[in-house]
């Protein structure tokens, strides 16, 4: 198969100062400690409320299905695999820096409401139904627009933004899930834990996720777009539908109970599943169109056959050409394949970018790795 989620091609090497690299890996040491220090925190504050032996059960039970939820999103980026380092800190800012922020500011607008109102029950409502909408999204947003900012190189459309949302969401879900799954262990037992892990685990798991990615959607059709009203509208409108859909969830058990939970989960939550299905189809289809697009001079200048050519802009062919080399050369060529299928779409997106004004001051010279690279690949794949 192709671009299997447990996996990420290499990517082409580009020149770097020694200074920078060194400034680069000392920044990136600094904010995963601090990073690390905030989750710590809040895994304290759980511990603190639901003791120790629910906290581990917790943890437990929040972590195990988090490699099977990574898999099924990391498969829909199918032509140009992000880098992992950006998909471990989507994550990780996810589970750790944005349910820092999320716990510290809820929980301060709760009990100010609580204060204002002499109602608890006023500034619960208040913390799921306002407080925590606005402050979780925009705290997993901040990621994305990071990445949005600053790597250009990166972030190419809808599906790059998706896929960044959904493991910020993932990181975010599992952490808040380690609060819910304690709290139900240390109040009901196993029992009530079981019924918890159902309703947020199997029947809700992609909740946080989809939410997150109306904003990943909105950043991705501002990338995408040659529209200056898109530029600017897509992305607000994107955190504003994630907001919108969180108050919606979190309001409907909140203030009309079960009945209505379980009525905006079958009419709400399962149709917007469903339409984040065909958004996600309708923006692979228009990568496949990116790279037969750009990838038409390689074509029609003899360094792709029309077999190659063919097959590098669809799914099911690039997972025919890494099935072939399997076949054929073994791991070692599938591992080329594999490689072809990246670089091909790495340039594809460089030149689509370049097209669209968003250049680097070594296009040209990205441009040419990239093809060096693809001749390489193309000809220890023909050998055999």
């Amino acid at each position: 198969m192709n671009n299997p989620p447990n996996a990420f091609p290499p990517r082409v090497p580009m020149k770097t100062s020694g200074t920078l690299t060194a400034f680069k890996i000392t920044g990136a040491i600094l904010a995963g400690l601090v990073a690390l220090l905030l989750g710590l925190i809040v895994l304290l504050l759980i511990g603190v409320e639901t003791g120790p032996v629910a906290l581990l059960v917790g943890l437990v039970s929040a972590t195990l299905p988090v490699p099977f939820y990574l898999l099924l999103v990391l498969w829909i980026d199918r032509y140009e695999a992000e880098p992992f380092w950006m998909l471990a800190t989507a994550f990780f800012w996810g589970a750790l820096v944005a349910v820092f922020f999320a716990f510290l500011l809820n929980t301060v607008s709760g009990v100010a409401v609580t204060v204002l109102t002499n109602s608890m029950r006023a500034g619960r409502t208040f913390g799921a139904v306002i407080s925590a909408p606005i402050v979780e999204e925009s705290s997993k947003a901040l990621i994305l627009l990071i990445f949005f900012l600053w790597k250009k190189d990166e972030f190419d459309g809808v599906i790059d933004g998706i896929v960044y949302a959904a493991m910020a969401g993932l990181g975010f879900a599992m952490t808040e899930n380690i609060q819910y799954y304690g709290r139900a262990m240390m109040e009901g037992g196993s029992g009530t834990l079981t019924l918890v892990f159902i309703l947020r685990g199997a029947l809700a798991p992609f909740s946080h996720p989809m939410f997150t990615s109306f904003t990943g959607i909105g950043l991705g059709l501002a990338r995408q777009s040659r529209s200056t009203a898109v530029k600017l509208i897509a992305p607000p409108l994107g955190l504003l539908a994630a907001i919108s859909m969180h108050s919606i969830w979190n309001g409907s058990g909140v203030l009309f109970g079960g009945g209505a939970f379980v009525l905006t989960y079958i009419l709400i939550m399962i149709p917007a599943f469903f339409i984040m299905l065909v958004v996600i189809a309708l923006a692979l289809r228009r990568e496949g169109q990116v790279v037969r697009e750009y990838l038409a001079a390689d074509f029609q200048g003899g360094l792709l056959t029309p077999e190659e050519y063919k097959r590098l802009g669809s799914i099911t062919g690039r997972m025919g050409t890494s099935f072939n080399a399997l076949s054929r050369g073994g791991y070692s060529q599938w591992r080329a394949a594999r490689q072809l299928n990246q670089t091909a779409s790495e340039l594809a997106f460089h030149r689509s970018r370049v097209a669209r004004g968003i250049t680097a001051a070594d296009a040209r010279e990205r441009e040419a790795a990239y093809q060096l690279v693809l001749q390489d690949l193309l000809k220890q794949l023909r050998s055999k």
